[in-house]
């Protein structure tokens, strides 16, 4: 910017701060969320600039209304679309706390989890075979812990208004019972049998007729893992889609235990491939 520029003109040169409003307003138009946000730390006119509506219009995702809709709880310190884009950013709970909703905050893509409290799961109410323990390994502070079982079936289901753009989704399974000692995260893995024999089987299947399912075994004994379950397309951002996933073990030739099912999480594509590594 050269020599002369400076945050403040008090010295009688040209300085940040007689920049037009409407022009730096302009410029943040073209800018991702997060570079907005720090461009507004440099001075009262920058701050001031980025308040703007229009710079945040087209960063919210389309369907920003429906879900503040499902949101009635929600409480956004204004009506400026920024401060309801800063107030989405964070994930919000839904559904009875079983379901939580986010946005990215450099693309404004939508993103969700759904808790194992969320989905239907073979035997949970008989704590023989499965326990809901607290951990603060989990988003929502419990998981779905399988102590032994013959028959191991999770299924999930949502409805939800998405924008247009492709989709994955993914289990997030822990081998393992997650533990505390000594203030020092640890993982029980004495009771994981089973898994070594046979694969899971992971599907997806969408009330418009996509479908996706593939067969793998699980090996992250101690860690957890963002299973990828499938991808699904959604083409229009006006109505609700219906998607129903499931994680089945169906041998009963064998038992099967020592699993964590923490959520399963839907996420843009294009956001997605970090989320195939470990979490």
């Amino acid at each position: 910017m050269g020599a002369n520029v400076s945050n403040s003109s008090s010295t009688g040169g040209t300085g940040l701060d007689d920049l037009p409003e409407a022009c730096v307003a302009r410029i943040m138009y073209f800018m991702d969320p997060t570079e907005v946000a720090d461009l507004a730390r440099v001075n009262r006119v920058f701050r001031d600039a980025s308040s703007a509506d229009f710079i945040w219009v087209p960063k919210l995702p389309s369907n920003y209304e429906y879900i503040l809709s499902n949101l009635p709880d929600l409480r956004i310190g204004g009506s400026r679309k920024k401060d309801i884009f800063q107030g989405l950013s964070c994930p919000r709970s839904f559904d009875d706390g079983t379901k939580e909703v986010w946005i990215d905050k450099r693309t404004g893509g939508v993103c969700l989890a759904i808790s194992s409290k969320g989905m239907n799961i073979t035997g949970i109410n008989d704590r023989r075979y499965w326990n809901h323990i607290q951990t603060e390994e989990s988003r929502f502070g419990t998981v779905a812990y399988l102590q032994q079982i013959w028959w191991v079936e999770v299924d999930g289901e949502l409805e939800f208004q998405f924008p247009k753009g492709t989709y994955s989704l993914f289990f997030r399974l822990g081998l393992g019972k997650p533990c505390r000692k000594m203030s020092r995260r640890r993982w029980n893995s004495d009771n994981v049998h089973g898994w070594d024999v046979k694969p899971v089987q992971l599907s997806l299947k969408t009330k418009d007729g996509q479908s996706s399912s593939s067969r793998l075994k699980l090996d992250n004994v101690g860690s957890w893992v963002n299973f990828h379950v499938g991808n699904f397309v959604v083409e229009d951002p006006n109505s609700p889609l219906t998607i129903k996933f499931s994680l089945t073990q169906i041998d009963c030739t064998h038992t099967k235990g020592g699993l964590c099912v923490d959520s399963a999480i839907i996420l843009p594509a294009n956001l997605a491939e970090k989320h195939l590594a470990t979490t």
